[in-house]
């Protein structure tokens, strides 16, 4: 068990409502399912469990530009 600093809630489009966390130590952040929504139909999404944050968008790189090695 580690030591963390409360960084914010928000609610998702699903009702589920978040808490975003940085342990002290290590300075990564952490996001737990505080309380599940309603009608919320994803599974990934419990009580007291992580959730991955959401993943930036990455561009292709055109084969143009690609190189073997």
């Amino acid at each position: 068990m580690s030591l963390v600093k409360c960084l914010g809630f928000a609610t998702l489009p699903c009702g589920c409502v978040v808490g975003r966390y940085r342990e002290v130590t290590s300075h990564r952040e952490i996001v737990y399912v505080e309380e599940k929504g309603p009608r919320c139909e994803v599974h990934g999404h419990r009580r007291n469990h992580t959730v991955l944050p959401a993943l930036q968008e990455r561009r292709p790189v055109p084969l143009s530009v690609a190189r073997a090695s």
